[in-house]
């Protein structure tokens, strides 16, 4: 590092804005050899061991970074009874987290925008200034999860083709987005076609350390990075440093406009990393290993810190591929300390020297760099050692379920014996890979991965291999760097020639828009009831997710995802079997085409440049043509909606049904469901069909079925997005049995007391009209996967008001406490099995409403005879009872503006 001090007259500030802090602790941070920075920082140490001499070292990164954000923006009278909660590990307070940033992707952050326009619509109804609500917590918005790879990678001009339909497709959202970026404070948009909005956090948005004007007094002040965003893999930049936790649209909104997001002390884990990876090992391979071994330890809402020899050994690459999949873990956060090889990456990157000497002065100052860590005490620590780690698939649908690639046979995935030859005719054979997919911020962020893939390709076209045809493959990088370092390693043309070209830089088929098929594969598929399936590089493959006729996904490493493109079948045996011949008859394997990691590491160090990096994101970022662009901008406060729009609407959260009260009486089950119910199956994102209800819908409403687009990109318009709810083909809701008693699969419901077994949407209709409240009750893990708002704003409005499970998944819990349904738990050993609960009931929630408290659920059953049985209340803080008596978030917006005591 340069002992040069940072300037005190021109600080490097991260942001404009100055904001409201504490004074108490507040000192000049020095640098590493004792002279001046010129910046300020709070003395958490002092202040941490003010009430437990010596406790400050033996806290946990986590712990060190949220009480900075205590020391620096607590109420003072507060801070003592907040920072013994972690001094002492105590669970018995919610304690306020002032998040620095909130980042959005276009799908929840247009959802939270039009929201936030509502509330403006709603405000001026009452008489109030719509102008008043604005973010106050600078956000960034990257439009990354609306491009669909209509056009695969080995068709010319894929790119331009795919963003001309997006924008096509997308008019009313983008024209929507635009507005906001320019009719609300602190808000800056990434437009789409620039890349995913973890990626571009982790090697643009993330200054690992803020320096923000104190709005005090004037000074610059240094304090960690830390940010919520409107994804559930947005802890990605957990590997530099940085808490960053994924929540719902609705936690979002709050957080945006200035109101902390209340926690209780998380367990903090230990996670000792020993060993190094084997050679031919990939970080996807390491990353699908941890997911199952930290999915069997049990890390549910847990923090995460790795360390040790092999975290240490770990490049920041393949960190974030770590830290990306935490959601897949169940954990909340999975954390690396700072330390050179955090460094490393800032400089690579392209971080200017400056903000990299802030970096590192800071985190050695406070102890948050690792050598400053070694006496941190964790609730348990586990361990894990890198060279057990093999090469790894993960499927059929839970990206928990690892499968080694030399097992493939034993788990009945590959077939013994397989022939990999096509069928005579050159039709598709059984376990047709259809979809074979370089994708997801996840595994793109990591240029070894990248590389890795560039390098198998090259080495498959030197002997003679090629992608079947019925492959469609694609290449969707989470930056445009990567592109450069392909073409600078001159490994893109070897992608290109074998189908993986450049189709998009977003999200494509990790979030399900994978596109559509070629209209003679998908009819093959449906004349002979084809077994087929999907090999990418993402971080999710849930029934149904990828393709609507891709039966199964695997999630592989991206070299791995070559190799699949050339075998064109999941039932081929990828160690043993050949690929194919060369040009002299001899068979070729896949380790006669593998990486070498020496060749791998020598391109990654000569390819991969900074320049690459400031080449994408100084213009992406260049503040003054946006700060020019918004002063000529003339914006309407309130936004002009587009009667016929299926994409943008107002939403009617503040009227009619939506603003009483819950009952919580006489409510009917609109679906009995069993474990593991994602969000997924609680609304999907995927394409919309021409025969569901969503589609019947947009017909209506004069769209062209190929511009249906996805459910995810029409969640601006309830009555679009409504229409998503259940319905996904591979719901299995335990009310809708055949005449021997097996559950039907499929977007059904059972309407009673009729008895009625209907479509999904026409039985909330029916409900709805009828004005019936109802209830769903589940199994365990229910709402795991993305933190889609959806996913609780359609079920609410179809008149759900409680929800009894076995389980919540955090974010889909605070979704449903967000728009006012009740989130209720089954005590452990209790059931709907045990309760022989069959969907005929009706039931009444009895008691009082309070944080972790019993209640009582009523069941009247079909026969006149009443049972009950004690819940759990999963409103977890005090915050959630207010936010759950005012009638949800949004109402409680409304309120507080009116009331003028808004943050």
């Amino acid at each position: 590092m340069s002992n040069q001090s940072i300037e005190t007259n021109q600080p490097e500030l991260t942001h404009k804005h100055p904001q409201p802090m504490n004074t108490e602790f507040k000192k000049p941070l020095p640098l590493p050899n004792g002279e001046d920075s010129g910046l300020y920082y709070f003395d958490v140490e002092q202040a941490v061991n003010a009430i437990e001499p010596g406790a400050y070292a033996k806290l946990p990164f986590s712990s060190k970074v949220l009480c900075e954000n205590l020391v620096r923006r607590c109420p003072p009278e507060d801070l003592t009874e907040a920072l013994s909660q972690h001094i002492y590990r105590k669970q018995d307070i919610d304690f306020p987290w002032y998040p620095a940033r909130v980042v959005c992707h276009d799908i929840l952050g247009q959802t939270a925008f039009v929201d936030l326009a509502g509330l403006r619509d709603a405000i001026a109804a009452e008489g109030g200034d719509p102008a008043k609500v604005n973010p106050i917590v600078p956000t960034q918005l990257i439009v990354d999860h609306s491009l669909a790879v209509e056009h695969a990678g080995y068709e010319e001009n894929a790119f331009e083709k795919n963003r001309a339909i997006e924008e096509r497709r997308n008019e009313d959202r983008f024209h929507f987005i635009n507005w906001c970026e320019y009719a609300f404070d602190n808000v800056n948009v990434v437009p789409p076609g620039n890349g995913i909005m973890h990626q571009i956090n982790l090697e643009k948005m993330s200054p690992v350390v803020q320096v923000i004007t104190d709005k005090n007094d004037g000074t610059p002040v240094a304090y960690p990075d830390t940010l919520v965003g409107t994804d559930s893999h947005t802890p990605m930049v957990d590997a530099l440093g940085v808490i960053s936790i994924g929540v719902g649209g609705l936690e979002a909104e709050s957080v945006m406009l200035g109101n902390p997001s209340y926690m209780r002390l998380p367990d903090i884990i230990g996670l000792e990393l020993t060993g190094k990876l084997q050679p031919g090992i990939t970080g996807t391979d390491l990353v699908l290993a941890m997911t199952e071994f930290l999915r069997d330890e049990g890390v549910v809402s847990a923090y995460v810190e790795c360390f040790g020899d092999g975290a240490r050994s770990l490049s920041v690459g393949d960190r974030a591929s770590i830290s990306n999949m935490t959601p897949e873990y169940g954990a909340t956060a999975v954390m690396f300390y700072i330390d050179e090889q955090t460094i490393d990456y800032l400089r690579l990157t392209g971080r200017t020297e400056k903000q990299i000497n802030v970096v590192e002065a800071y985190a050695k100052h406070t102890g948050l760099w690792a050598d400053g860590m070694q006496q941190a005490k964790y609730e348990r620590v586990l361990r894990f050692d890198l060279s057990k780690v093999v090469r790894n698939i993960a499927g059929p649908s839970k990206p928990h379920a690892r499968v080694s690639t030399t097992d493939l046979v034993n788990k009945g995935i590959a077939q013994e014996h397989y022939d990999p030859t096509a069928p005579a005719d050159g039709s598709m054979p059984d376990g047709a890979v259809i979809i074979a997919a370089i994708t997801s911020c996840t595994n793109t962020s990591n240029p070894r991965n990248m590389v890795a893939a560039g390098i198998v390709a090259r080495n498959a076209l030197k002997k003679g291999l090629v992608r079947k045809p019925w492959v469609k493959s694609s290449l969707a990088p989470g930056s445009k760097a990567v592109k450069l370092y392909l073409e600078e390693a001159d490994l893109l043309p070897d992608l290109q020639t074998l189908g993986f070209d450049v189709v998009a830089f977003a999200c494509t088929t990790c979030n399900g828009m994978s596109g559509a098929l070629e209209p003679e594969i998908q009819q093959e598929i449906i004349d002979r009831d084809l077994f087929a399936t999907a090999v990418l590089s993402g971080n999710r493959n849930f029934d149904g997710r990828i393709h609507p006729y891709a039966k199964q996904a695997f999630l592989a490493s991206p070299p791995l995802v070559v190799a699949y493109a050339i075998a064109g079948s999941i039932r081929f045996d990828i160690e043993k079997d050949p690929l194919g011949q060369d040009q002299d008859g001899n068979d070729v394997y896949l380790k006669d085409i593998w990486f070498d990691d020496a060749e791998v590491d020598a391109i990654v160090a000569s390819a991969v440049k900074p320049e690459q990096y400031s080449k994408v994101y100084i213009p992406m970022f260049d503040e003054g043509k946006v700060d020019a662009e918004r002063h000529d901008a003339v914006t309407d406060p309130q936004y002009n909606w587009r009667e016929m729009s299926t994409y943008i609407r107002r939403p009617p959260y503040w009227e009619g049904s939506m603003a009483e009260a819950n009952q919580l009486k006489g409510m009917r089950p609109l679906a009995v469901l069993g474990d593991n119910i994602t969000t997924d199956h609680l609304s999907p994102s995927n394409a919309i069909m021409p025969d569901s209800a969503a589609g019947e819908y947009l017909d209506t409403m004069g769209l062209p079925a190929e511009d249906y687009n996805s459910y995810a990109t029409h969640r601006g318009d309830h009555l679009t997005a409504q229409r998503a709810t259940f319905a996904n083909p591979k719901l299995l809701n335990e009310m809708v049995r055949d005449e021997n008693g097996e559950v039907i699969q499929g977007s059904l419901a059972r309407v009673e007391p009729e008895g009625e077994t209907m479509r999904m949407w026409e039985a909330i209709e029916t409900y709805m009209k009828r004005n019936q409240p109802l209830i769903i009750i589940a199994g365990d893990g229910y709402g795991q996967g993305s933190s889609r708002d959806w996913a609780a704003k359609g079920v609410r409005l179809a008149g759900v008001e409680c929800v009894v499970a076995e389980d919540f998944e955090r974010i889909h819990r605070q979704n449903l406490v967000g728009m006012g349904a009740l989130p209720v738990q089954f005590e452990a050993g209790t059931t709907r099995k045990t309760l022989n609960i069959d969907g005929t009931e009706v039931f009444d929630i009895e008691g009082e409403v309070s944080a972790g408290g019993t209640m009582t659920l009523v069941i009247h059953r079909k026969d006149g005879s009443v049972d009950k049985a004690p819940v759990k209340c999963r409103l977890d803080t005090a915050d959630e009872v207010k936010m759950y008596q005012s009638g949800g978030m949004l109402q409680r917006f409304a309120k507080e503006f009116l009331a003028g005591n808004v943050a």
